[in-house]
C-alpha cells in the first residue's frame, strides 16, 4: 500500500525502512490538535506550551505504556498556516504530505489539504532508537 509523501519524508529523516517503521512506529507520538486563538496575544506562548509537552509527554507517556516515545510529529495545513510556531520551537519541518488522508484507500487523488511534516525529537539518539534492529516489542519493557 502507497503511503503518503510526508511520510516517506519523516521515514528518510528517520532512517528506517518499512519492516522498522512497522515495528517502531509506536516510538512515534503524533501531536494531532495544536491551536492558539487568533485574539490571544502572550507573547512565546506556543514555544512555552511545546516546551512543555516535550518535557511532560515522555514522563506521562511511560507511565501509561511502559515505554518512552523518541519522536514526536504534527502536520501543519500549508494553505492556512506557516509553522511559525513549531519553527519557533526547535521543531524541524521534513516534508509536505501529497493530501490525501488515512482513509483515501485507492490512493488516486488528494483527498484532504496538503501539510507540512513537522517532527522533534525527544531522545538525542532517536534514530538509534527507532533504527535498533533489536529494539524490544511494543507494549514490552
Amino acid at each position: 500500500m502507497a503511503r503518503q509523501r510526508g511520510v516517506y519524508d519523516r521515514d528518510a529523516f528517520i532512517g528506517w525502512s518499512d519492516d522498522q517503521r512497522a515495528a517502531r512506529l509506536h516510538l512515534v507520538a503524533n501531536l494531532a490538535r495544536f491551536l492558539i486563538c487568533p485574539w490571544v496575544r502572550i507573547k512565546f506562548l506556543a514555544s512555552s506550551i511545546l516546551s512543555q509537552v516535550a518535557r511532560q509527554l515522555p514522563r506521562d507517556w511511560e507511565a501509561r505504556y511502559a515505554y518512552r516515545v523518541a519522536l514526536l510529529e504534527t502536520f501543519v495545513e500549508s494553505n492556512r498556516f506557516d509553522g511559525t510556531s513549531f519553527r519557533a520551537a526547535n521543531w524541524s519541518c521534513v516534508g509536505e504530505t501529497v493530501g490525501r488522508g488515512k482513509r483515501d484507500r485507492l490512493h488516486n487523488r488528494p483527498t484532504t489539504s496538503f501539510k507540512s511534516v513537522w517532527v522533534y525529537p525527544l531522545n538525542p539518539r532517536f534514530r538509534e532508537v527507532l533504527c535498533a534492529p533489536d529494539h524490544p516489542a511494543r507494549g514490552r519493557s
